[in-house]
């Protein structure tokens, strides 16, 4: 595990990228000079999210758009209708090259929930970059931090004795039972067999109908070297030699992209290298983790020889993350956004074969009092983040509608419950502080050296923002 060392930068107020309000969206940031994957997981686990380096967590009920957390379980995912026409649609470009400018006859038989190709929104797990603060972070070593603070873990100061804690799961639900080594059945497989057992042999006959449905994966593994067209995807770690040989062309794409889409060219290479390369996590390769490890990644779709598409995805513990995710204008006819977020559940689903706990694909956020990003919440099995106890909900009709009455909810219906996680005083003497750039203490040793800290409120809110696990785990760079 490598350390944390994050620099808090309190509360921000900036221009909202989805109303285009000005400074009226609210938010608490901090810099991450380096993040350990499972912190970061434990991070979005409580509402917060990167831009690069950058970390911010809304503050729900004071801004103007709300933003809940919303992740899908991949392994109870099931596509839709819309899903299937965007799917085959791809396969027959890839097999006969043509162009379709409209879905074909008969495609949209009974089904209301079109996609792009019909002038809907398409599904991409995408945001507005968020306004970075004008500040820049304290210069420090980051590799002798992270050693001081190691030599520091493994001398802490004697304490009280406190009851166990209960070993951590790597998944991101907190309510979830304890992971099983028992192998995990399909969700559609253990659906049938409920329904066979209700129904007895008269079920039979639908049963093999349904047990014939095509999957995700028998959608994307019906490519064949006789078409026209090859799509290949190539997930290179952003620090990796293949990043750096096809930065050309992903930046010429992402430029293509943003001027054409939101009008929004970057400044440079240096911007989108900032952006979508630059993280604070390295790449973790745990023995029971992913063939590729934990990390920051971008999934490269290569249309025969021409990078049409990426997608930008962080590989935590328990899920997969995207980030960002850009393609090319001329290829929109494919819904190349929707495309890419059912191949990133289909990466999510091949990693939870080795790895049972990451089973979760997590969108982002949801911003229901902003219509064009209610997208998100049309894929099955979603849950949003309940922003006061961090426990997971189910997307309902219910919960949408209490977000019609009042675009803030608590979300979670149990009055009584509470955030487990909970930093409380008692917490604070165990907190990691870097003091300056030679020494860090936790903060009972740093006001016994150093007296009363003018900058206790800051770290108190800070601790109480990322939870006492993390409080305890990550390294705070004290600037007082």
């Amino acid at each position: 595990m490598s350390v944390s060392i994050v620099q808090y930068y309190g509360s921000q107020q900036s221009k909202c990228g989805y109303c285009a309000g000005t400074n009226c969206s609210l938010s608490h940031g901090m810099h991450a000079y380096r993040l350990d994957c499972q912190d970061y997981q434990d991070l979005i686990d409580r509402g917060w999210r990167r831009c690069g380096k950058y970390c911010y967590k809304l503050r729900n009920q004071e801004t103007c758009c709300p933003c809940y957390t919303i992740k899908c379980d991949g392994l109870e995912f099931k596509l839709s209708k819309s899903h299937k026409r965007i799917l085959r649609r791809m396969n027959r470009f890839l097999r006969d090259g043509k162009r379709e400018s409209k879905p074909e006859a008969g495609d949209m038989k009974g089904d209301g929930d079109l996609d792009d190709a019909t002038g809907a929104s398409e599904v991409t797990a995408s945001e507005p970059q968020p306004q970075l603060p004008d500040k820049s972070p304290v210069v420090i070593n980051v590799e002798q931090v992270a050693s001081l603070a190691r030599a520091q873990k493994k001398t802490p100061i004697k304490q009280a004795a406190a009851p166990p804690a209960e070993p951590p799961t790597l998944g991101s639900n907190k309510s979830a039972a304890p992971i099983s080594n028992t192998p995990r059945k399909k969700a559609k497989q253990m659906r049938l067999e409920r329904r066979q057992a209700k129904l007895g042999d008269t079920a039979s006959t639908s049963t093999k109908s349904l047990s014939q449905e095509k999957s995700l994966r028998d959608f994307l593994s019906s490519d064949s070297e006789t078409n026209k067209h090859q799509l290949k995807l190539r997930l290179v770690h952003v620090h990796g030699e293949e990043f750096n040989r096809t930065l050309t062309e992903s930046f010429a794409l992402y430029k293509k992209y943003q001027i054409s889409i939101h009008n929004d060219p970057p400044a440079d290479q240096q911007a989108y290298k900032d952006h979508l390369q630059q993280t604070p996590m390295k790449n973790e390769k745990p023995n029971d983790g992913p063939e590729m490890g934990y990390g920051s990644f971008h999934q490269q779709y290569w249309l025969d020889d021409k990078l049409i598409a990426v997608g930008v995805i962080d590989i935590l513990p328990g899920c997969v993350s995207s980030v960002y995710f850009f393609y090319d204008p001329d290829y929109s006819f494919l819904s190349l956004g929707t495309y890419g977020s059912l191949r990133e559940i289909d990466l999510l689903q091949s990693l939870a074969e080795k790895v049972p706990a990451l089973k979760y694909y997590y969108m982002g956020f949801y911003i229901h009092s902003c219509p064009k990003m209610r997208y998100k919440g049309k894929l099955s099995a979603s849950y949003l983040l309940c922003p006061e106890t961090y426990e997971w909900i189910p997307l309902t009709d219910a919960i949408r509608s209490k977000l019609d009455e009042h675009k803030y909810q608590r979300l979670n219906p149990n009055a009584d419950a509470k955030d487990v996680n909970e930093f409380l005083m008692e917490h604070l003497d165990e907190v990691m502080l870097l003091v300056d750039a030679k020494s860090c203490a936790t903060y009972k040793q740093y006001v016994q050296r150093c007296g009363p800290d003018p900058d206790a409120d800051t770290m108190i809110e800070y601790s109480k923002l990322v939870g006492k696990d993390c409080a305890r785990r990550m390294l705070y760079v004290n600037t007082s």
